[in-house]
């Protein structure tokens, strides 16, 4: 009962955190199915959780830091470790992973859209890999840095690296962790991704308008709300060290997705070649 009374009392204290997760789950459900969703979620949690409980006690990979367990009787921590923090790595990392696939399938589709096979398969390429972990490490500069402020927002202070950091106040070592979680979450769910497709059918394209698109909109929120409140902290060096960020992978990723049509609602199917009546 006291698990229980402590999980409540997590979505009462973080709902933006629970927000974002539910925006996460329906947007990943349309994209690779629930049984692929509810997989990424465990596999992004475990996978975050070890780093962060090693990282607290010997610092790989993030460099050595700390929580602060001044919430620690109001929502629910596991091991030294707040569970809302770890639970966070599945929006952050499928973030990630599904901008790149889809900006992999517009370049690989430029000249025609891709089929159905195709298009499914370059989500377990190796590219997808190296790239979404690069765009969810794109988004900490942003993240963590008001994260440290969070004693003069709602977040409160929840943790802190004893010996500061190069980027104000985060240390290099905290990139480099950022980059192996997700690079171990997604290689991890490609390989069990690829396992479950042999005793499966794939996921179908989304049903929903735009729904491919939906890891853009989530990283505009992530990042979006970060921002506002890096602005509403009256942090402006800050805020204009972040934006760069955000304003440039977007662009880059307008002008590959312009370029390929995956801007329409529906990501179109190529028609089946016809067959020629001509004798060969």
């Amino acid at each position: 009962m006291e698990v229980i009374s402590l999980l409540i009392g997590t979505v009462i204290l973080r709902p933006y955190v629970f927000t974002f997760l539910a925006i996460y789950l329906f947007i990943a459900s349309q994209q690779i199915g629930w049984t692929r969703t509810l997989i990424w979620t465990v596999t992004a949690y475990l996978v975050a959780f070890a780093c962060e409980y090693s990282s607290i006690h010997n610092g790989f990979p993030f460099g050595i830091y700390y929580y602060v367990e001044t919430t620690r009787n109001q929502e629910l921590w596991v091991a030294g470790v707040p569970f809302m923090d770890s639970l966070s790595w599945s929006f952050l990392t499928f973030t990630g992973y599904t901008c790149a696939w889809q900006l992999v399938a517009a370049w690989k589709g430029r000249n025609g859209q891709l089929d159905d096979a195709a298009y499914q398969a370059v989500r377990r390429s190796p590219v997808i890999l190296f790239l979404g972990a690069l765009i969810t490490v794109w988004m900490d500069p942003i993240i963590d840095t008001v994260a440290l402020m969070g004693d003069r927002w709602f977040l409160g202070q929840i943790h802190g690296w004893p010996n500061g950091g190069e980027y104000f106040g985060v240390p290099l070592t905290n990139f480099a962790g950022w980059y192996f979680v997700t690079a171990v979450t997604i290689g991890a769910n490609q390989a069990i991704d690829a396992l479950l497709n042999r005793s499966d059918e794939q996921p179908s394209r989304p049903g929903i308008p735009y729904m491919h698109l939906g890891g853009f909109a989530l990283f505009i929120f992530l990042v979006g709300f970060n921002l506002f409140m890096t602005g509403w902290l009256r942090e402006w060096t800050l805020f204009l060290a972040g934006l760069p960020f955000a304003v440039s992978f977007l662009l880059v990723s307008w002008h590959i997705l312009t370029g390929s049509g995956f801007f329409a609602p529906h990501l179109a199917v190529p028609p089946f070649p016809e067959r020629s009546t001509e004798p060969t």
